[in-house]
């Protein structure tokens, strides 16, 4: 089975003598079921799944946060679930949702180790086999469509003091995966974050994860589908799950107004359309926002969104939305399987769109305009190479690299003087490392214009929205991919995954630093200065933790925020 894009990212050979699979949460010693906590949550109780005597923290896994959203809840937003306050629930068993992984990967997984093995100036692009068996990937056993779950870890003395006095400050991660895989729990052990948080001389954190539909069952859109569909329901699940924490952690001890959201990749453009959420015209859930590498496809196109919409339908071999309400579950699963495992070369078909509704325009545009939450405290954080996991190796010219820029941005095919610009003066086939990112090849030319486009721009729309006045750091470590900072961000104990134990839990020290002040400094980490008008960032690199220029400060970002592409 292909596994999501930051399961394969850790795990394969690219990186053997510097990653591995995140290693598998200690949960210590855990109490018997009927001495465990249950919590009342009004609708339902539940009980906590584990005690981990080593990290001192309760586990409450898989809470019901929504109702199942089957049958007329398909392709809609989340409702709240029934009551059901018969039965104690212990979470179990594990649940994600469906997904599907495109059929690059299986390139990308032989391309990335010659291309950073020969050297960026030595790699001639070959063929690659990409045989398999020719089935479908096998399916985990914990997928069902009824997913829609969130964890609360909460340390004992959190817990305990639940109700009797000021709450703790809560960290509520949205798990990357291109939109289409991933799920709360395969990122890694929270154990080191909550750990860290401790030794800031407090009681710690609260950590939440939700999951939240993905691919078809989450993102389609379009005018046709939202005659009687909601789009971007993914958004909708988290939005639902931030609003499920707003009423429900104060009765694990948690403080409702001290909540910082944060995501990686996919997670963290999901924070960013949180932040952005209805143009900012209503309050958001959450007080801070930590977006790590955020990335979305820019959808929004009415013509694009159409298209998958009917594509999907297609693979179904039906004609409308409540034809394949009515079909069983899983041959929707498997059409989705089809469609994301068909993903042109970079992308996962599904993300964020412009819905007129929730996504009223690109995010980009919104934080240019203004139209966001403005009252909050916000870190953001990009790694040195973003674009090169997503690139081609068949960039080998300028027509090649010219056809990926317009199979990202369709839209460009009717602006041939915008796109010579982009091509010619914003990434021109100057090879002597002056360009963007220093670019010496095709390949890393066409990783540049992904890296901005995709990601790193996105953290420097935050910065200039905030007036500069937010903390952003810059993850060096060789090769610097994306996705590279997740073992440290999850850091519990050594890993060949962390070449660099103190970046790892000095990153820690930031996030949870940040969750409990707005503000990342603490005397147990070096000084973290603010963005500023230099958009200083802070440089975690294998030898040392300085500042540097964010490189993403630049006008090829300006272009880009203007979505002038469309």
């Amino acid at each position: 089975m292909m596994m999501s894009l930051r399961n394969w990212l850790l795990g394969t050979a690219v990186f053997a003598s510097l990653a591995s699979a995140t290693p598998a949460p200690n949960y210590g010693g855990s109490n018997s079921s009927g001495s465990l906590p249950v919590v009342n949550l009004g609708y339902e109780k539940q009980r906590a799944t584990l005690y981990n005597s080593t990290g001192g923290y309760y586990n409450f896994s898989n809470i019901r946060y929504a109702a199942p959203p089957v049958g007329d809840l398909r392709f809609a937003a989340p409702q709240a679930p029934a009551k059901n306050l018969s039965v104690v629930q212990t979470g179990s068993p594990g649940r994600i949702c469906p997904q599907a992984d495109p059929a690059w990967l299986l390139i990308a997984e032989q391309f990335l180790p010659l291309y950073l093995g020969q050297g960026q100036t030595q790699f001639n692009s070959s063929s690659f086999n990409v045989s398999s068996s020719g089935g479908l990937p096998a399916v985990d056993p914990r997928t069902t469509e009824d997913c829609l779950f969130l964890d609360v870890v909460v340390p004992k003395a959190i817990f305990d003091n639940a109700g009797k006095g000021k709450g703790a400050p809560v960290l509520v991660w949205i798990y990357g995966g291109g939109y289409t895989a991933g799920d709360k729990t395969d990122s890694g052990s929270s154990a080191g974050l909550i750990l860290r948080s401790q030794s800031n001389n407090s009681t710690g954190v609260i950590y939440v994860a939700m999951n939240y539909r993905l691919g078809a069952f989450g993102w389609l859109s379009g005018p046709t589908f939202q005659e009687n569909g909601t789009a971007n329901a993914g958004l909708y699940d988290q939005r639902f799950a931030l609003e499920w924490v707003q009423k429900h952690i104060s009765k694990f001890g948690g403080d409702p107004s001290r909540v910082t959201v944060f995501g990686e990749s996919a997670g963290g453009g999901s924070v960013m359309h949180q932040i952005t959420a209805y143009g900012g015209a209503k309050p958001v859930p959450f007080q801070q926002a930590l977006t790590q590498s955020p990335g979305f496809q820019p959808l929004a196109s009415n013509n694009q969104n159409e298209q998958i919409f009917n594509d999907y339908l297609a693979i179904l071999n039906v004609s409308t939305l409540q034809e394949a309400r009515s079909l069983p579950f899983e041959t929707l699963m498997t059409a989705n399987t089809i469609q994301v495992g068909q993903s042109k070369y970079g992308f996962f078909v599904y993300g964020p769109a412009v819905d007129g509704d929730f996504v009223p325009a690109l995010a980009g545009e919104l934080l240019l305009h203004g139209q966001y939450a403005k009252n909050l405290s916000i870190m953001v954080g990009h790694n040195l190479d973003e674009g090169l996991l997503f690139t081609s190796p068949y960039n080998s010219n300028n027509s090649a690299v010219e056809e990926s820029l317009l199979t990202a941005l369709p839209t460009l095919v009717g602006l041939p003087n915008v796109t010579d610009y982009i091509l010619n003066t914003l990434y021109p086939p100057i090879f002597d490392g002056s360009q963007a990112q220093g670019y010496t090849n095709q390949i890393a030319r066409a990783a540049a214009i992904s890296s901005e486009l995709i990601f790193t721009c996105n953290t420097f729309y935050l910065d200039k929205a905030f007036n500069n006045n937010t903390h952003a750091y810059y993850f060096t470590i060789f090769p610097g991919l994306h996705g590279m900072d997740i073992p440290y961000t999850y850091f519990n104990g050594p890993s060949p995954s962390v070449l660099n134990d103190t970046v790892a839990t000095t990153l820690q020290q930031y996030i949870t630093r940040f969750a409990e002040t707005g503000n990342p400094n603490s005397p147990r980490a070096p000084y973290f200065p603010v963005y500023g008008s230099n958009a200083t960032v802070q440089d975690l690199n294998i030898s040392s933790i300085t500042q540097v220029r964010d490189p993403a400060a630049n006008y090829r970002c300006d272009f880009w925020q203007k979505a002038l592409y469309q």
